[in-house]
């Protein structure tokens, strides 16, 4: 039987794999229907627009979805 602190390390393993894993299920989901990803945007606008603060995330998915939709005020970046 393994000792309680090989079980505590398998746990940890097994946890941060599907944490991993559903990230990058999000993101995977996220790209195909079409809603753009926040900290890409975050890490985007810290570096390429540091005199700005970035949206927060409310105010990015509603942006995106009047850009995807047809709203009025589309996003253009760069």
């Amino acid at each position: 039987m393994p000792s309680p602190q090989t079980q505590d390390d398998l746990l940890c393993l097994c946890r941060d794999t599907a944490l991993r894993w559903g990230r990058g299920v999000r993101r995977t989901a996220g790209a195909m229907i079409g809603q753009p990803d926040y900290d890409a945007y975050v890490a985007h606008a810290t570096a390429t627009h540091a005199d700005q603060p970035p949206l927060d995330k409310t105010a990015f998915f509603r942006l995106h979805e009047q850009r995807r939709f047809g709203g009025a005020g589309g996003f253009k970046c760069c």
